[in-house]
């Protein structure tokens, strides 16, 4: 007789869950995150108002993010709700289940890589959590700034080789923010003026970009790890061009466009 304790979720937890059971009163669910532990999803906690039809909302075998409503661990039950997990709620949980699921191929690359045991991987695992919130999260660390940057973890040399060379070939996430500069000067050199103004800030900083979209309009973009830096570097960059360009007589306009994310792999 197995003597395990099955995992529960703890209430007000927001789970994964795959649809394994539609029914008229609700659907039976397996937690993924809990070794498929069933949970059901009542047909009043599947959405506002009267439903007609359980099957118009939840299908077998989707993928869903839900709310634990209720556990009860002697009787093994856990009470779901789809209604009451909000948009952003939704969008974090799958983000994280995203990050979880990369890091578990990046371990996995690793110990074919290195040659280490299951145990020697779990160790590197445990290690990692102590100082990150996720396998992904010290990926994307090293990738930026080396393999230095996790020293505390302490590292095997051949362990801390492979990691580094996996971590090359990562594309790292990044935002772009960029905007339209119209740039004008009406001296007889002012198209010479202005290349030169835009190119001497390109070559302080290799994180912008100018494209010229033909006269009066520069395209302006920069990229960086997050929207709170890009910001911060747009502003003087703004304020350093336009100076110039006013300096030398001509006129300057700056209007943004719609800012951009790049992919995590």
């Amino acid at each position: 007789m197995s003597t395990e304790i099955q995992e529960m979720p703890e209430q007000g937890e927001i789970v994964l869950a795959t649809i394994t059971k539609v029914m008229d009163h609700g659907a039976y669910v397996a937690l993924d995150e809990y070794d498929n532990i069933q949970g059901f999803l009542h047909i009043s906690e599947i959405a506002p108002g009267w439903i007609r039809s359980v099957n118009r909302f939840v299908k077998d075998g989707e993928k869903k993010v839900l709310l634990v409503k209720k556990v009860n661990p002697k009787r093994g039950d856990i009470d779901l709700s789809l209604k009451q997990v909000s948009n952003d709620q939704k969008k974090l949980k799958l983000k994280e289940v995203k990050k979880f699921e990369k890091g578990k191929t990046l371990l996995q690359n690793v110990q074919e890589k290195a040659k280490l045991s299951d145990e020697e991987i779990e160790k590197l695992e445990d290690s990692i959590y102590s100082k990150f919130d996720s396998v992904y999260d010290a990926f994307i660390e090293i990738g930026r700034n080396g393999i230095d940057s996790v020293r505390e973890l302490k590292l095997a040399k051949k362990t801390a080789g492979v990691i580094e060379e996996i971590c090359s070939k990562i594309k790292l996430p990044s935002v772009e923010i960029r905007g339209i500069m119209e740039i004008t000067n009406n001296k007889s050199e002012g198209v010479e003026i202005i290349k030169k103004i835009l190119l001497e800030v390109i070559k302080k900083d290799s994180t912008i970009d100018i494209t010229y979209l033909g006269a009066p309009k520069y395209r302006l973009s920069i990229t960086s790890e997050d929207f709170k830096s890009a910001e911060k570097s747009l502003k003087p960059i703004i304020a350093e061009i336009q100076t110039n360009i006013e300096k030398k007589k001509g006129s300057f306009k700056f209007t943004r466009e719609v800012s951009k994310k790049t992919r995590e792999n």
